[in-house]
């Protein structure tokens, strides 16, 4: 079983099964039920290979594992011998305090790309080390499509990200990845050419020069490629946005207006 010895580690770490009243899983996190959470050592686990973080919420210990929790909470219930219950999908009980929530958004949002985001900046390093070393010659092929495929998960960060975060705030993924696809359109890299319209916040740190506008409103530009916050709040509103249409909107025009 490949991740028993994690799930032995954190079963002994929460005080041992006997501790254990209930366990269950959500996308992210093992959800513990513990009959005394004193007896949990918080900080050796914290420090597991595997572990992302220990939060405590709604008389839950939660164990922040990441997209690979199925198979770490399998490996919990036959260690440890626990009733196998049903993932769920949202959070009980109280939020806890802004910082778990930002924590758990936090997480939620990048963890399913960290193995994707390791691999793909390995690529970059080796190729920069080939180069470096005189395997390779920055002009060749090899070196153009190892940079290439090394690039692509940085170059349409917004698009990856735009799937998690919309997830997250409980909208539908691919209006998230739609958004992030409209961030780096080539379009709007072109659209920065030339002389500003006019510049907003003059003479402040935040003076940003206006190309175009939308219904009049100006349009801050900037390269989107890479960014992580612009994502991040548009997928949040999205997701509100879609689920105030949902609950207005005729059923029989809701598939066009506001995506299922």
């Amino acid at each position: 079983m490949k991740y028993e010895q994690l799930a032995r580690d954190i079963i002994q770490h929460v005080g041992g099964k006997e501790n254990v009243n209930s366990v269950v899983h959500c996308i992210t996190r093992l959800r513990f039920k513990l009959k005394d959470e004193s007896k949990a050592n918080t900080e050796a686990i914290k420090n597991m290979d595997g572990v992302v973080t220990v939060m405590k919420n709604g008389g839950q210990y939660q164990v922040v594992i990441g997209n690979h929790v199925p198979d770490v909470y399998k490996a919990v219930v036959e260690v440890g011998g626990f009733q196998n219950q049903s993932p769920i999908e949202e959070e009980d009980g109280p939020k806890g305090s802004l910082f778990s929530r930002f924590i758990d958004i936090i997480s939620s949002i990048f963890t399913p790309v960290l193995g994707v985001l390791a691999a793909t900046g390995m690529i970059k390093g080796f190729n920069a080390l080939f180069v470096a070393l005189g395997w390779l010659d920055a002009t060749s092929g090899t070196y153009q499509l190892l940079n290439a495929i090394g690039d692509s998960l940085f170059y349409f960060f917004p698009i990856f990200l735009g799937y998690t975060a919309i997830k997250k705030f409980g909208g539908s993924p691919f209006i998230g990845m739609a958004i992030g696809a409209a961030l780096v359109h080539p379009t709007l890299s072109t659209l920065t050419a030339g002389d500003p319209l006019y510049t907003v916040f003059a003479g402040t740190m935040f003076e940003s020069p206006i190309h175009i506008t939308f219904l009049g409103v100006p349009v801050i530009l900037m390269t989107y490629s890479t960014s992580v916050i612009p994502i991040i709040i548009a997928a949040f509103f999205a997701a509100k946005l879609e689920k105030f249409l949902k609950t207005v909107i005729p059923d029989v025009i809701k598939m066009f207006i506001a995506h299922s």
